[in-house]
């Protein structure tokens, strides 16, 4: 089989050293793919968000399954676009993409169909916004870009002030674009964060291991929000019965709301949730595997992950047995200084002994065969281990022997998670 894979980032780059373990898998190409990428499959200067070129291209090349990856091709319609040339797909439909596309459209779901999720108001200007938190009293508050932001449209306002600040730089700065042309104001929620990836093929929800997130820049959970700067999986907050509540009051709803819609969802469907002490609640949903959180899981994952992609297309997720190493993954991303806003790039990677360690390369490109740095999170560095202390210690022990110009990483990935143990 030749496949196509849709995507530059540390996600990609998992999930083309999964499939490449496929032996029916002859070819990868990867557009635009990016430095680690190049060593398991060909790149081609093509945006994923291209879709008339990677349609053309995907024909020439006789490409029989492709993967959009990234949310941008997915809420463009990739998956249309490639499935109306004949061209196999694992991923959603534009419209099933929605889900992440819009997160008006998403709280106005959860709303309808009773899935639990934070008290929010929408606004279409930013007078009207202003308005409302004239009015408000209760902080903080979090603040929303209605479309994608690359993980970084949302903003958790401590005062009145910041709230202001924020709406002016996403609605009438636009700080986001387009993506800014409407807001979301929902209440703080508080508790362990957890996030469950999930295959679903429109009839059926298989989550996967849960995972905690890090978004914040800097220790401690301070700085700004990142696209994610490490992951630890399983998720120790995440009991079998948190788990069991989660499937009955939040997949299958999900699932069967997106159903009744005429938007069914097949692919990944990323469940951003917070453990409130009124029970769980939808924070966000993804429409695509999570970033870096695909980095943890797919190592642990034991069955063949193209087996699974081409099920979930098939609506045959109910017949697979899919199964996990009894083990614990820790991610840590090594970002360049300044990250996530202004960062320089094309600085030298230099690698040491980074034992059994994997890395999923984010932000890298080969020049003249040299592998630079070319974005902000550019290394995801992943080990597996017995216990929770051991993956973080591999992790951290394997980063240690990665250096490049203004590189950062935060020193705590993992430990809130090791306290909840404690």
């Amino acid at each position: 089989m030749t496949l196509l894979v849709l995507g530059s980032g540390g996600r990609e780059h998992a999930i083309t050293a999964a499939l490449a373990k496929n032996p029916r898998v002859t070819k990868i190409y990867a557009a635009p793919g990016n430095g680690g990428i190049a060593a398991l499959a060909e790149c081609v200067p093509i945006a994923a968000t291209d879709l008339e070129n990677i349609r053309a291209f995907a024909l020439e090349h006789g490409v029989d399954f492709a993967v959009p990856a990234a949310d941008d091709p997915l809420v463009a319609g990739a998956v249309d676009v490639l499935e109306d040339a004949g061209i196999a797909c694992f991923g959603p439909s534009r419209a099933a993409a929605a889900i992440e596309g819009s997160k008006v459209f998403s709280k106005n779901l959860m709303k309808k169909y009773n899935i639990p999720t934070a008290a929010y108001e929408v606004f279409e200007s930013a007078g009207a916004a202003m308005r409302y938190l004239d009015t408000h009293e209760t902080y903080p508050l979090v603040i929303k870009a209605d479309g994608l932001a690359l993980g970084k449209g949302v903003i958790i306002v401590q005062t009145r002030r910041e709230a202001k600040e924020a709406i002016s730089d996403i609605m009438e700065k636009q700080k986001f674009g387009a993506s800014g042309s409407r807001v979301v104001i929902e209440e703080f929620l508080t508790g362990p964060e957890v996030s469950v990836l999930s295959f679903m093929d429109g009839e059926t929800v298989v989550p996967m291991l849960s995972s905690m997130d890090h978004k914040r820049a800097l220790d401690g959970d301070r700085g700004l929000n990142t696209g994610g700067m490490g992951v630890v999986a399983p998720n120790p907050c995440y009991t079998p019965e948190i788990a069991a509540r989660c499937m009955e009051e939040i997949y299958m709803p999900t699932l069967r709301a997106m159903n009744a819609e005429g938007r069914p969802f097949k692919g990944c469907l990323y469940f951003g949730l917070m453990l409130t002490a009124r029970g769980p609640k939808v924070i966000e949903y993804n429409c695509r595997f999570g970033d870096p959180e695909a980095q943890a899981m797919l190592p642990l994952l034991d069955t063949d992950l193209l087996d699974i992609f081409m099920a979930v297309r098939e609506g045959r997720l109910g017949g697979l047995s899919i199964q996990w190493k009894n083990k614990h993954a820790c991610c840590v991303i090594l970002a360049s200084g300044g990250y996530p806003e202004k960062y320089g790039t094309g600085y030298p990677i230099a690698f040491g002994d980074t034992g059994g360690a994997l890395l999923y390369h984010a932000g890298t490109k080969l020049v003249d065969g040299t592998l630079v740095t070319s974005g902000g999170r550019v290394l995801g560095v992943t080990a597996l281990g017995e216990n929770l202390e051991e993956a973080i210690a591999g992790a951290y022990a394997a980063a240690d022997e990665i250096t490049f110009a203004n590189a950062f990483c935060r020193k705590d990935i993992g430990a809130q998670a090791l306290e909840y143990l404690a």
